[in-house]
């Protein structure tokens, strides 16, 4: 494909076509035009350098000195710019093959590695981009073209970004087994803050959600541990302990019987949404289009869950 491609202007070409095949009706039927277009491009491109470039013969076209070292400085370049065409042609085909996620970071300790991981088992080329980062950022990344998809939880509407998927993400109690709100199907704030908090930063949307029923009901609490690694928190869980974090963060000690997932009965920690987001206006490629529909059947299974329920350890 590179090499019906070129960079060289139309006069160039014309002149390029003449060079080698001696005639300028030869040239013509190669470019699939009139010979009098050829002639009147080569007639331009000699005025334009003041020189004459072909001696007309009655067999033919032949090189002036000028014109066979204008073939010899063209030829160079020609073969430099077909392989300047093919490094494009091939860093596109990458690109098709990589898919660019941007995610804020308590979807990369567990549930988007593991989205990840099926899918490069059915896709075995494609390039996996992990980037996580604050909620702003993440944005940011999105909307300077440095990531195709993000995922993050949002409490608005954001500019310049396309929401592709977005389903309802409630803050949690997470706490042990073993902890005295365990078997509770909901609690209240008021009941929480009895006991050692461990928080993420406050600039993470649960704690923000959490502050602000906090403050409307005018409790107050000191964190036990505080983060803005929230990955931390769950490793530090004592059965007394609780930890505010989403389903997809908790999903893995729930599932497996240690932690139990509670929701909250105030309205403001219901207010968060989990996205999938894609920047406007910009077609993505079939293989991130995929990977957005494999991110958002993974969601759905979690959101179709009963997310206060736990599963208790087998009785040894």
């Amino acid at each position: 494909m590179a090499a019906h491609f070129s960079l060289f202007s139309l006069p160039l070409r014309y002149f390029l076509e003449v060079a080698r095949t001696g005639s300028v009706n030869q040239a013509a039927q190669r470019q699939h035009v009139a010979a009098s277009a050829v002639s009147r491009q080569l007639g331009k491109l000699e005025d334009a350098l003041g020189v004459a470039l072909f001696e007309r013969q009655a067999r033919g076209m032949a090189l002036t000195a000028a014109g066979a070292r204008l073939l010899a400085h063209l030829s160079a370049q020609e073969g430099q710019a077909l392989g300047l065409v093919q490094q494009l042609q091939d860093l596109a085909e990458q690109q098709a093959q990589q898919v660019r996620v941007a995610c804020t970071e308590g979807f990369a300790a567990s549930f988007l590695p593991r989205v990840m991981a099926a899918f490069r088992a059915e896709h075995s080329r494609v390039h996996l981009h992990l980037r996580v980062a604050e909620p702003e950022e993440v944005s940011a990344l999105l909307l300077h073209g440095e990531a195709d998809l993000a995922l993050k939880y949002s409490m608005a509407p954001e500019k310049g970004v396309q929401v592709l998927h977005s389903a309802v993400a409630p803050v949690h109690a997470v706490v042990s087994v073993h902890h005295p709100l365990a078997r509770r199907r909901s609690v209240r704030v008021a009941d929480v803050v009895e006991f050692p908090l461990l928080l993420g930063g406050v600039s993470t949307t649960g704690r923000r959600l959490f502050d602000l029923s906090c403050t409307v009901q005018g409790l107050r609490y000191a964190p036990a541990v505080e983060s803005n690694f929230s990955s931390a928190l769950l490793p530090l869980l004592g059965e007394r302990d609780v930890v505010l974090a989403s389903y997809l963060t908790a999903a893995p000690g729930v599932e497996g019987g240690t932690l139990v997932a509670l929701a909250f009965d105030e309205p403001q920690l219901q207010q968060r949404r989990l996205q999938v987001l894609g920047l406007e206006g910009r077609e993505p490629s079939p293989l991130v289009q995929q990977f957005a529909q494999a991110l958002v059947a993974a969601i759905e299974r979690y959101g179709k869950r009963k997310v206060g329920g736990r599963r208790r350890p087998a009785a040894g």
